[in-house]
Parts: C-alpha cells; structure tokens; sequence
C-alpha cells in the first residue's frame, strides 16, 4: 500500500462484514497509523555551465581601445589645425565654430539611438559601421574644398562615432568577467588621457610638418590607417553580441530624444559665443518640455511592448542613477578646466600647442596607473571613500595649480605645474575607473548598450555643461579683470605717453572683453596706426605698445584662470558629497572581487 492509500483509507471503527454480524458490536481497537515517510527531495537543478570566457576577448579590447584613441584623437587634434583651416578654405569665425560643434552636437543627439542599434542589430556589426562611416567621414573632410563642406562631413563623422562609442563599453561589459572589468575600464581611462594629451602634440607635428604637402588635411587622413586597422581586428577576434529580448526599434522615442538633446545642446555649445541670444533660452526651456515628454513616452512604451529606446528600469537601480548622476556632474569638471587651460597658456601666455601638450604629461600618467592600481586593490578595499579620495585629490590638484599661476606669474614652466597636473591626473584616475565599473555593475548583459549610449551622452552634456559654466566663468573674468589688470600694468611704464594711456587701456578691455579673441577691435586698430604714423607717436613706440598689451593680456588670462579653477573645485565639492550616496561595499571591482553568488 502505498504512502497515498493509508493517509486517505482509515479502517473502519465499530463495524464488521456482513456475514458475521454480531448484535453487540465489540470495539475495534484503532492501530496508529503507520508513519509517512518524507517525499524524497526533488533533485537539484544542475545550473547551465557559464559561457566559457572568450580567448580573444583581450585581442578585441585592443581593437575598441585604438577606436577610442581614434575618436578622442580626432575631437582634440582639431582645434590645433582650426587656424590653417581658416585660412586655407577662408572660414568665418561661426563657420569655423559649426566644424567643432557640428561634431560634438551630432555625436552627442544619437548616442543614445547608436547604443540601441547595438543592442538590436548586434554590437560588432554596429561597432564596425560605424568605424566604417568614420573612416569615409574623415576622408571626405580631408578632401574638402570648402568650409561648408568641411562642416557636413564633420557632422557625419559625428553621427559615425555616436553609432561607433557606445559599443565601446557594451562589448566590454558583455566580454568580459566582473572581475576583468576594474582593470579594463582603467585601461579605457588611460587611453582617454593618452588621447587628449597625444591630439595637441601629434597635430602641431602635423600641421607643422605638412607631409605629402596635405597640411591641415593630414590630421583626418591620419584616421584612415588606423581605422581600417580597427575594422580588421575587429572582424577576426571581436564576437558578436545583441540582446535577446529587444526585437525593435522605438523609432518615436528617437524623434523625441534627438529633438530634445538638440534643443538642450546646441544652446550649451555655442550661446555663450552669440551672448545667449532670446532663442538660447527659449531652446532650453523648450528642451525640459520634450524630455519630459520623453520620458512619459518611454513609460508607455516600456509597458506596451518592452521595446522603449531608453530603459528607465536601469534607474531605480541605485549604483546606476546616482553613478550617472555624479558622471554628469564630474565630465563637466575636466572639460572646463582644459578649455580654460588650453587658452590660458596658448592666448594668455603665448604657449605653442606642443609646448601646452607635453606639459599634459604627467595627467595622462596619472590617470592609467593609478586608475590601474585603484580598481585593483583601492576600491575593493575601501570602497566609495576611494572615489571621495580622488575627488578631494583632483580638488588638492586645482588648487595647487590656481596656487602656482598667482604666484609664478608669466614665468610659469611646465615642471612648476608637473605635481598639480599629476594630482589631477591621479585623483581622476581614482574616481573615473572605479566610477565607470560601478555604473556597470548591475547592468544586465542585454541592457549594456542602452546603458552605454546613456553613459556616454550624459557625459557629453556634462563636458557641455563644463564649457558653457566654467567657460562662461573665465570669459566674464577676462572681461571684468582686463580694465583692472591694464590700469597696474599701465602705471609701471613709463613709456607710455599719458595721451595714449586712455586708448591702450580701451583697446586692452575691448579686445579681452570679445567673445572671438582673435578679433582684432576697432580701438586696438586705432591704436596700432597711430603708432605708424610719426607724427602722432607720443612717445612710446610700437614695441612698447605691444610689450604693454602683452602683459595685461598675460595678467588678465592668469587672474581669470585662477577664478576658473576655483568654480571647477566648488564642483569636484559638489561631486566629493554625492559620492556618499553610492554603494560602499555591496559591489566590489578588481580581480579580488568576487562574483554574484560567490563567498567574498
């Protein structure tokens, strides 16, 4: 009898068979019931053998790592040619700024779209198309007859790389072991800083060197090898990826993403140069208004089919949300500091693009190495209180620099700023790698391109939000320091005719006060041809005048770059108390970290 039968049958109690009735029933004495074994337990799941790691997938980093340096290399290595641009196709000034901004503005409205095509079409497949349409882009610019012309194909080289970048971090978030990603995304930060410092250095060579007699046009024809070496390795060692749930494309929440970017973006990038006209504002009250409604229409999407652009999901993930948060914020910082610092030596100081990149060393030491050693062994010890270490290390860094620049004056040399460009370095590469990994870590494997492309577009409106606040800081410092900063300067030489003091010191705070400072004003103008006409010279001679407006320009750039630096260190305050928010030690990076469901 089995186990069932004896619990559902009891005997009967006071009854006999038919046959042998009795007219006294005699009890029957209850046997206890015999006891139920226990079922025997179901036998455990086997779980699925993990995918075996790819054997390649250090051959397909290199491929993403030289795509990257392609990418920075290219926005950086730019604005060293823009001059011989200029006055090689005769470019205005605006047209001269739609090059720069035509790129960034283009890359920026369809990152978010470029991570979802990775996400549905395939990430190699996405990643060298892009590549592809980089390298056509960039031909096409070095073969520009015109301005215009130049302008669109920059425009489509950013539209390539916004659908080239985000697969950067999605293939490898997808490739590579949680305990592999501290170190990779310190190797990614270190190709960061070598691009940045490398792009100064590699285009005044060769814009200087002119080979093969191409001048400006060899800074994007050097695209060309490199990105056919990238589309190379990646066909042969890079595997193919896509995420198994996303069967479409939210072809309205694109609309609506681009529309509103746009209207956000392009008043960021170019209105403090137009004086922030009434449209700028309009445009950014106007794009508050799309995103909001974007976001009410990724909820509906999400609910109908599941196939909205964005994830919102992803948000109520708290490393995720705050981590993005506190990326916002920290891309702004760096891309502040170096516009202002790239004009300060260059316009202020009269640094060459070389001198100014060769004194970026030691940053772009200090980020990969100790990014290297932070995801290695400082963040699995410490935790958040190792980003809060390199936000106040970047701030020590700033500081000691606005510290030098007071004091050293116009006699400052690249070994006087050695230690504060290491600290900055340094306490970058202690935030950004550690930073990076920890957005990433709860990101499931089919969502890492969406989580990308949003990645990678905050930071870019953090670096927009860097130039037009910090930028913004050091311009209205130049204007409301110049009139102070010509009155000492003017009251020391005595060369200069009282007469003329007037007009030098109107010509110094017209010209520092422009947007454009390669204008010359019409008071500066003045100036100069009443030093070439003899009879009108008061005294002082061409040379005097230009010694004199040389230093109140090198005065007025050192007293505005210090303020400038001091905006960007309040940010890395605000960035050091957001921090506190994160995870502290709930999910550790490096090699000694441990993977999800394994003992720590």
């Amino acid at each position: 009898m089995t186990s069932e039968t004896r619990q559902g049958q009891r005997p009967a109690v006071g009854l006999s068979s038919p046959s042998t009735a009795s007219p006294v029933p005699t009890p029957v004495p209850v046997p206890a019931p015999a006891p139920v074994p226990a079922p025997a337990p179901a036998p455990a799941p086997t779980p699925a053998p993990a995918p075996a790691p790819d054997p390649k997938r250090w051959l397909a980093l290199t491929v993403l790592l030289v795509a990257t340096f392609m990418d920075l290399l290219d926005v950086n290595i730019v604005t060293v040619a823009i001059p011989a641009v200029q006055h090689d196709l005769g470019a205005s000034a605006v047209t001269i700024q739609a090059v720069t901004a035509g790129y960034t503005l283009s890359f920026a409205v369809v990152l978010i779209t470029g991570g979802r095509l990775g996400d549905i079409f395939g990430r190699k497949r996405m990643f060298m198309a892009g590549v592809t349409g980089f390298v056509v882009a960039s031909a096409l610019c070095a073969a520009a007859q015109s301005s215009e012309m130049l302008v669109a194909a920059r425009i489509l080289q950013g539209v390539a790389a916004a659908v080239m970048v985000p697969q950067v971090l999605a293939v490898i978030h997808v490739t590579f072991d949680p305990r592999e990603i501290g170190r990779v995304v310190s190797l990614y930060a270190g190709m960061i800083g070598l691009a940045v410092v490398a792009a100064p250095i590699l285009g005044g060579v060769l814009v200087d060197a002119d080979p093969l007699g191409l001048g400006w046009r060899s800074v994007f024809v050097v695209n060309l090898p490199v990105g056919a070496a990238a589309l190379i390795g990646a066909r042969k060692w890079m595997r193919e990826s896509k995420s198994p749930h996303t069967t479409r494309l939210d072809l309205i929440g694109v609309l609506l993403a681009i529309v509103g970017l746009l209207l956000l973006m392009f008043p960021l990038m170019l209105g403090r140069e137009l004086d922030w006209p009434a449209w700028s504002i309009a445009s950014l009250v106007g794009a508050g208004s799309v995103m909001v409604g974007f976001v009410f229409y990724e909820r509906f999407k999400t609910r109908r089919d599941g196939s909205s652009l964005v994830i919102l999901s992803l948000f109520q993930v708290r490393a995720f949300s705050i981590g993005v948060f506190a990326q916002l914020l920290f891309s702004a910082v760096p891309a502040g500091f170096f516009l202002s610092w790239t004009l300060y030596l260059q316009g202020g100081l009269g640094w060459s693009a070389l001198h100014t990149g060769l004194t970026a060393i030691p940053f772009s030491l200090g980020v990969p190495i100790v990014g290297t050693i932070a995801v290695r062994t400082i963040f699995p010890r410490f935790g958040r209180y190792s980003l809060v270490a390199g936000a106040l290390m970047m701030i020590l860094g700033i500081a000691s620099y606005a510290w030098v620049a007071e004091h050293a004056g116009d006699g400052v040399t690249s070994w006087h700023v050695a230690p504060s460009m290491l600290l900055l370095g340094s306490g970058m590469g202690l935030l950004m790698a550690p930073l990076t990994g920890l957005i990433l870590r709860e990101v499931e494997p089919q969502e890492a391109g969406a989580a990308s492309g949003v990645i990678n577009t905050v930071g870019q409106l953090g670096a927009a939000l860097g130039v037009a606040i910090i930028g913004g800081v050091f311009f209205s410092a130049l204007a409301g320091n110049a009139g102070q900063q010509a009155d000492k300067v003017i009251a020391t030489v005595r060369a200069v005719a009282p007469a003329q003091a007037a007009t030098l010191r109107t010509c110094a705070t017209d010209q520092l006060g422009q947007a454009d400072l390669t204008k010359v004003p019409a008071s500066c103008a003045t100036l100069l041809a009443s030093i070439q006409d003899p009879s009108q010279n008061a005294g002082a001679g061409r040379q005097v005048i230009n010694s004199t407006l040389s230093e109140i320009r090198s005065k007025t750039f050192i007293a505005a770059y210090s303020k400038a630096l001091y905006w960007a260190a309040g940010g890395l305050v605000l960035i050091a108390g957001l921090l506190f928010l994160l995870p502290h030690h709930a999910h550790r990076l490096g090699p000694t970290a441990s993977t999800p469901g394994e003992a720590p």
